[in-house]
């Protein structure tokens, strides 16, 4: 926590956070174009450039940054002590280490991601999805199951059951005797899935729901369940979301008519106590059977429409009011009475944005720009496939290209087998496959390099049909090539990205050196912490103080006394004689009930009596329950180390952070040149 939190810190000051805006809207416009390539300056003859400088003065001084404005000048002396820790960082070899590697190369693989998205249907996915939000779309459904890797007699024959169930239903028969019929999941609620909104389902069901006007029956689609077919029934203004707790009274399956009926005689009972004012959290924990929600008095998360059974989501949708609560509802678990606490209806466009593409970012849908830019990268690489040849006997131009016949990724047709799927095939069966498959960029791949990719899923595995499997994994390594090739790349295309890395680059070697040479030092030098504060413990006093001391006499007889020995001390005696004077005969007498030294607000004893005091020392008050109050203004004196730890430390934590940029400005040699300064406008 503390590396991110230090990593995003060091990017507000010595640089930027990745926004949301996309990363090709207009790329390095800090830097001036005749800076780019202009040396600032050297540490021991590394050469620093003034585009490196420009940017970060540029960003943390703009008028709408909310870091305080600092002079050009002092960013340059905060910039030298930066880029010189992190020359002693890589003097000390800290970028050469494995975890320092695989630190960075995670934050690459985060900070790439904008750079490999399609901008127009990033957009276009986002406002769909917010569209497709503002309704709610009620649905039933008919699902032919079928694997993904199912053969093709296997596919055929589920498009087919999925086919005549529609036309059965085109043909006049009711939608839920077909899906009852025809899919087994259907059996109960005759493929009614009630509403639901965007999300809800995967992406291609969606899609459907959505695309098919109400009242009409789909044609068959594919998921990664199989074929399907829809019947919209409804569409309605997008109900949001709602919280409500619930009272329930389970009735499992094969559950007799006798106890059925007794559980409705239950719950209806419960209700009653609840319209006779019974509070409902207090009913909740006695009664319900869910007793997950009953210690907490019925409370469920929120949820939107569909996330419940239909006929339960129908029924907190229907309360109108925070506070209603409906009569009983019987649903497949059982009967429920709901109690709504509060709705919210759809945020904003901006509101839900980052939420919207958080969730596009894990859903089928984001595949859709991941291919827009595979094509693009395919045409601006030239991306290349390798075949056989087909001879043409007609003269050919020379700047026609050969015609390409049999691909040579379909050679793995014959060479992989059904023990694939076993976890037997071995690379030696496709040793003989030598051919180019092809190219992108610079990069070339070859059959062997196809042959090493496909052997990781040489395991245990649903058996496919084999060219299915052989083309689905020759599309994958194509489009991971592609990606790479372009991810490889980044730095060299976007500038953006590349000072973007450089910064998390120098921040995590920052971070590594820091930690050793001055926070954890702090922390772990007990000997060196002790030290400091000796020297400067005079920085650490105690704000004004008191010390109180309560003494409780015995008698009033005593407490006069007292107060008249305390009040007229000619002979300065200490507390401890008066009170030894005091309890010669009998040592209960009076004794110390309270005391302590306290700041104005730490006690209300002395908090009581600083109005009485003004200016005064010492102060002492004689009160009805035979108690002297005696409150004196204590010495001028440090906190001591365990009193004043953590501002010691960040102190000591300072003074090495000033001596470690001493020491680094006297060990290397750091040359400014003024003139490349004044580049900077």
């Amino acid at each position: 926590m503390k590396r991110g939190i230090f990593l995003i810190g060091l990017l507000l000051v010595f640089g930027r956070l990745l926004s949301a805006q996309h990363p090709m809207e207009g790329l390095d416009l800090l830097v001036s174009p005749e800076n780019k390539d202009s040396v600032l300056l050297n540490i021991d003859g590394k050469p620093v450039s003034v585009a490196e400088f420009e940017r970060i003065y540029k960003k943390n001084n703009a008028k709408d940054n909310p870091v305080d404005n600092k002079s050009m000048e002092e960013y340059l002396e905060l910039f030298i002590n930066f880029k010189l820790k992190v020359f002693e960082a890589e003097k000390l070899g800290l970028d050469t280490s494995k975890s320092f590697k695989t630190e960075l190369a995670g934050y690459r693989k985060q900070l790439a991601k904008p750079y490999l998205v399609d901008k127009d249907i990033d957009e276009s996915l986002l406002k769909e999805a917010y569209d497709r939000m503002q309704q709610d779309v009620n649905v039933s459904h008919i699902l032919i199951k079928i694997d993904a890797n199912a053969s093709p007699k296997d596919t055929l024959d589920a498009y087919t059951k999925i086919m005549n169930a529609r036309k059965r239903i085109l043909a006049g028969e009711p939608f839920e005797k077909v899906a009852k019929e025809t899919d087994p999941d259907a059996k109960e609620n005759g493929g009614n899935l009630g509403y639901f909104t965007a999300f809800d389902m995967v992406y291609p069901f969606e899609s459907a729901a959505y695309n098919t006007k109400i009242g009409e029956v789909s044609m068959p689609f594919r998921t990664s369940f199989g074929y399907h077919i829809i019947k919209v029934h409804d569409r309605r203004k997008a109900v949001g979301q709602i919280k409500v707790a619930h009272i329930m009274v389970t009735v499992p399956k094969g559950t007799s008519e006798a106890d059925a009926a007794k559980a409705k005689d239950r719950i209806f009972s419960i209700y009653k106590k609840l319209k006779d004012g019974e509070e409902f959290a207090k009913v909740a924990k006695e009664n319900s059977d869910d007793k997950g929600t009953a210690s907490r008095g019925g409370d469920l998360p929120w949820f939107g429409t569909g996330r419940m059974v239909p006929e339960f989501d129908q029924a907190a949708f229907s309360l109108k009011n925070n506070g209603d609560i409906s009569e009983p509802v019987k649903t497949s678990f059982g009967w429920h009475i709901i109690k709504r606490i509060d709705k919210k209806e759809i945020g904003t466009f901006d509101e839900l944005k980052a939420e919207i593409r958080n969730k596009i970012s894990k859903d089928e849908r984001a595949d859709r720009s991941r291919q827009a830019v595979i094509a693009k990268l395919k045409t601006e690489y030239n991306f290349k496939e390798f075949g056989e040849e087909i001879k043409d006997k007609g003269k050919k131009k020379k700047e026609e290209a050969p015609k390409i016949g049999k691909k040579y990724y379909e050679d793995f047709y014959t060479v992989i087998t059904d023990s694939i799927f076993t976890g037997k095939w071995t690379m030696e069966e496709a040793a003989k496959l030598i051919q180019k498959l092809f190219t992108i960029g610079d990069s070339t791949y070859t059959q062997q390099d196809f042959a090493k990719y496909i052997f990781k899923f040489n395991r245990k595995s649903t058996k496919s049909n084999i060219k299915d499997f052989v083309n689905a994994r020759y599309k994958e390594y194509v489009d991971s090539k592609v990606i790479k090739y372009e991810e490889d790349r980044l730095e060299k295309k976007y500038p953006d990205f590349c000072y973007l890395m450089n910064e998390y680059h120098d921040g995590i070697l920052l971070f590594e050196l820091t930690d050793k040479t001055v926070w954890s030092k702090a922390i772990k030098d007990t000997v060196g912490l002790k030290d400091f504060y000796e020297k400067n413990k005079t920085k650490y006093m105690w704000d004004t103080r008191y010390d109180l001391k309560v003494y409780s006499c015995k008698t009033e007889k005593i407490s006069s006394k007292a107060f008249d020995m305390f009040g007229n001390n000619k002979k300065n005696l200490s507390s401890a004689e008066i009170m030894n004077t005091l309890n010669k005969k009998d040592t209960s007498n009076i004794k110390i009930t309270e005391k302590g030294l306290f700041q104005k607000g730490d006690n209300k004893t002395v908090d009581g009596r600083l109005a009485d005091m003004k200016d005064q020392k010492y102060f002492i008050s004689k009160d009805e329950s035979n108690k002297i109050i005696e409150i004196k203004k204590a010495d001028p004196a440090p906190k001591s180390l365990d009193e004043a730890k953590g501002l010691i430390t960040a102190d000591y934590q300072t003074f090495l952070e000033e001596k470690w940029i001493k020491d680094l400005r006297a060990k290397y040699k750091v040359e400014v040149f003024k003139e490349a300064l004044k580049k900077v406008k």
